[in-house]
């Protein structure tokens, strides 16, 4: 696997869209993930979604196992950087009408201009996330 380790990356990329293919077409619903985690939370129907989002832990856990995958390093952030970030994403996600996997996936799937747009500006604010951080503010390697 080491000769080719462009393969693993791909054939996750073509099973996340087999799923979103798989889910769009047997229930009519875009793989979003923030939309399908807060409607397991607080949606009339629970069952697919606490489904789904168990398929993907387990999806994770599986290719840990087979591929022999180790696992990513604890975080060494604060507790309070850990919440900010993550109030900071939900904010963002319901600012943006979306996450990335709704917009980037499915959306750009379907050629939604406004998820081109949405994507666009989730790839750029990354960017200069990680220019800020790592080239003016000295973190990171």
């Amino acid at each position: 696997m080491s000769a080719l380790p462009f393969l693993l990356p791909l054939g996750g990329g073509l099973i996340l869209g087999l799923g979103a293919l798989w889910l769009l077409y047997s229930l009519g619903r875009i793989a979003g993930i923030s939309g399908i985690a807060w409607g397991a939370l607080a949606g009339p129907d629970r069952d697919w979604r606490w489904l789904f989002l168990a398929g993907l832990l387990g999806g994770g856990a599986v290719t840990h196992w087979l591929f022999k995958m180790p696992l990513p390093a604890e975080s060494t952030a604060s507790l309070g950087l850990l919440i900010s970030s993550g109030l900071l994403v939900g904010f963002g996600t319901r600012f943006g009408g979306g996450c990335t996997s709704g917009h980037g996936v499915c959306g750009m799937g379907r050629r939604s201009p406004r998820s081109v747009i949405a994507t666009l500006i989730f790839m750029m604010s990354g960017m200069l996330t990680v220019y800020v951080v790592r080239h003016l503010l000295g973190g990171g390697a």
